[in-house]
């Protein structure tokens, strides 16, 4: 059964999450099945609800942008990028008129380099559908500004751990990290009952890597190729849509995460992860 998210209001600091960002525009379209989504949807309505106020900012870490060093969107109001395919025409008129953030852009360029981790920012850069999907359902209203934060070509657990624990103190502005992808995201598995329990096995491993404590996390995390079935969960260099959680997990620091959110889509267990 898919989880609640419940309020987290303990800490004065914005939580971190790694989120599911669902098949292309699936929440706003039809689909087969009918109510294949849906638990998922909902569950990225109430999200919001359990902050413990409005955020100042945004900054999503997505599966669907990769760059050879850590890169910031720049822009004061990027424009959305249409990056899946065959779908409805209607898909490739959806709108998130959500500003940019210049400024904080170039703080988190100036913290990374101060923490020897390269990186850049790219004023042309849109919003992918990995930030402007889920965010359509967290914050309708696109009235909070958003930076995306892109991953590292390398794929690099390890850096991108320490990008995000370069980044924790954001979260004492009120800035809300996301990373967005699946946790389970092997294409020519969805649909496929053989890989129910492979998909099981890995999330359990996964939930109790992210409920471990902060130096067991990242090693566990650092290290995730050794899970039960984690090639067949992320096959080799396609592991784009787990790597985001890598960054958020970095910038909980001391916080414990747990598991959110669980639901059997398309045969498979798709969860969600928070951080203080």
């Amino acid at each position: 059964m898919p989880n609640t998210p419940t309020p987290t209001h303990t800490s004065a600091r914005m939580p971190t999450w790694f989120i599911p960002h669902g098949g292309g525009p699936c929440f706003f379209m039809d689909w087969s099945p009918p109510d294949a989504w849906h638990a998922m949807a909902d569950f990225l309505k109430r999200l919001a609800s359990t902050l413990p106020r409005t955020p100042q900012a945004i900054v999503v870490v997505s599966a669907h942008w990769l760059a050879p060093r850590f890169t910031v969107t720049s822009g004061s109001q990027p424009e959305l990028i249409y990056d899946y395919h065959g779908f409805p025409p209607h898909t490739y008129e959806l709108k998130y008129p959500a500003a940019g953030a210049p400024a904080l852009a170039n703080q988190i360029v100036k913290t990374l380099n101060a923490a020897g981790i390269a990186s850049a920012q790219n004023s042309q850069r849109g919003f992918d559908h990995g930030v402007f999907i889920p965010l359509k359902l967290i914050f309708p209203e696109a009235h909070i500004p958003v930076v995306q934060l892109s991953l590292h070509t390398s794929l690099d657990p390890a850096q991108h751990l320490a990008a995000g624990r370069a980044l924790e103190t954001l979260r004492d502005q009120d800035v809300l990290l996301i990373g967005s992808g699946m946790s389970f995201h092997n294409m020519r598995a969805y649909g496929n009952p053989a890989f129910g329990p492979i998909s099981d096995a890995f999330d359990a491993w996964l939930t109790h890597a992210v409920a471990s404590n902060p130096p067991e996390r990242d090693q566990l995390l650092t290290h995730w190729e050794q899970a039960p079935g984690a090639r067949q969960c992320h096959p080799a260099r396609a592991e784009e849509h787990l790597i985001p959680l890598m960054a958020v997990a970095g910038a909980a620091g001391l916080d414990v995460g747990r598991k959110i959110f669980s639901d059997r889509v398309l045969e498979t267990t798709l969860s969600a992860f928070s951080f203080g």
